[in-house]
């Protein structure tokens, strides 16, 4: 059972408390939270359960905001981790985008999804389709209404049927002249190579999601042909665990909507789509820079979308750097960006020039860690791929669509 929800901007500023008990919780553990963070660095905010001198707090960070949920109860900690990126991803529903500025102009509805999402420490509606016939989402019209009437509140006057239904994650009944349903298999690579171009780490998070506009109450069944490299996979709550425990099938009743119906992992991949060859040579006071940038292993779709970064030492005084390809910026921060765009196919990308090192310093001795971005449209490289996909309880056969997306998440070369 939670006690209390904070919602903290990057200076530490309480921009939302909401209480969910009779016991009210004192603020000043946000000041022992933001003392300990500010102590610890980095490390304590890779914590997601926290254990302070009379609570144990729960945090999730998002777009600069640190959603905090204190307890003094035995309670799972997955359910608290869940609940807030539950909220983190309602709010970003809502807003359209999070950030702090959007928080504060909007903080009636922030406080009035708080109110429907838990109700006395315990998770109630987290659904968006039922949360939006509850809470209409805020628009310019809400907005002049709200001024004009006086009126700020967006709750509606009626209970929406589907918290009484046994697919509550459904509204109730929808009508379409046009049904059809949309399967998009969008997956993040995680990797990490060595110096030697040696692959570290590599590994897929991948999702499975859906928008479906089918009206009635239809029935779903989804499966892939190779189902069995699939790791670590959580399920949204309309998906039936039976078929799947027994026959790896997806059978579902789908939200109205967009949703995400499946996550999962792909460990120990052996390939990545590109490499990037970064070399360092220096002397006298100057280090001359080489990157190379090509393809390792053909996706067979053309990679776009490429941008390379890096942090230059704080040993560096200048750095003149510039490429055969895209284009080289240096900004404030001591980040050199590289973009790229779309991979060419008649020359290899390269970038060189030369970093001025401070005065007294003859060689570089900190070398960099490059971040690299792509995005691969039309294949996953995990090698899922979908065998079909079954509709029932419709009169007519609806459009069936399928999309597939590969991009970088956590994707670096150290040099």
């Amino acid at each position: 059972m939670l006690q209390c929800i904070f919602l903290l901007s990057d200076s530490g500023e309480i921009m939302l408390e909401k209480q969910l008990t009779g016991h009210r919780v004192d603020r000043s553990i946000c000041t022992w939270f933001w003392d300990q963070s500010l102590s610890q660095g980095d490390s304590f905010k890779m914590q997601p359960v926290i254990a302070s001198p009379t609570h144990y707090l729960f945090q999730v960070v998002r777009a600069g905001i640190t959603f905090l949920a204190c307890t003094q109860v035995e309670m799972p900690p997955l359910m608290g981790i869940e609940f807030l990126c539950r909220v983190a991803d309602v709010l970003t529903d809502y807003l359209g985008e999070l950030n702090e500025d959007l928080v504060k102009d909007n903080f009636v509805i922030v406080y009035e999804l708080l109110d429907e999402m838990i109700d006395n420490g315990f998770p109630l509606t987290t659904e968006p389709n039922i949360l939006r016939e509850i809470i209409a989402p805020p628009n310019l019209v809400s907005k002049v209404l709200s001024v004009v009437t006086g009126n700020s509140s967006n709750v509606s006057d009626t209970i929406p049927g589907a918290i009484a239904s046994h697919v509550p994650w459904r509204t109730t009944d929808p009508k379409y002249a046009k049904n059809e349903v949309n399967v998009d298999l969008v997956e993040e690579m995680d990797a990490i190579l060595n110096r030697d171009g040696h692959l570290v780490k590599c590994e897929i998070y991948g999702e499975v999601q859906v928008n479906s506009h089918l009206s009635g109450l239809p029935d779903l069944t989804l499966s892939f042909t190779n189902p069995s490299i699939l790791d670590d996979v959580r399920f949204h709550p309309c998906v039936r665990f039976r078929p799947w425990e027994s026959h790896q099938i997806l059978s579902f009743v789908p939200p109205d909507g967009q949703f995400k119906l499946v996550s999962y992992r792909v460990r120990k991949l052996k390939n990545t789509p590109m490499y990037v060859k970064p070399q360092f040579t220096s002397d006298a006071g100057i280090c001359r820079v080489s990157v190379l940038v090509g393809i390792r292993h053909d996706p067979g779709k053309p990679i776009d979308a490429i941008d390379v970064q890096f942090q230059l030492p704080s040993c560096v005084l200048s750095a003149d750097l510039t490429s055969n390809y895209g284009t080289v910026n240096i900004l404030s921060s001591k980040i050199c960006s590289w973009t790229i765009g779309k991979m060419p196919k008649d020359k290899t990308p390269s970038m060189s020039g030369t970093l001025t090192l401070e005065t007294g310093l003859q060689q570089l001795h900190v070398f960099p860690t490059f971040q690299v971005r792509f995005k691969i449209m039309g294949v996953v490289l995990s090698g899922l791929q979908v065998d079909k996909l079954d509709v029932k309880n419709l009169p007519n056969h609806p459009y069936k669509g399928f999309r597939a997306l590969t991009r970088a998440g956590k994707f670096e070369v150290r040099s």
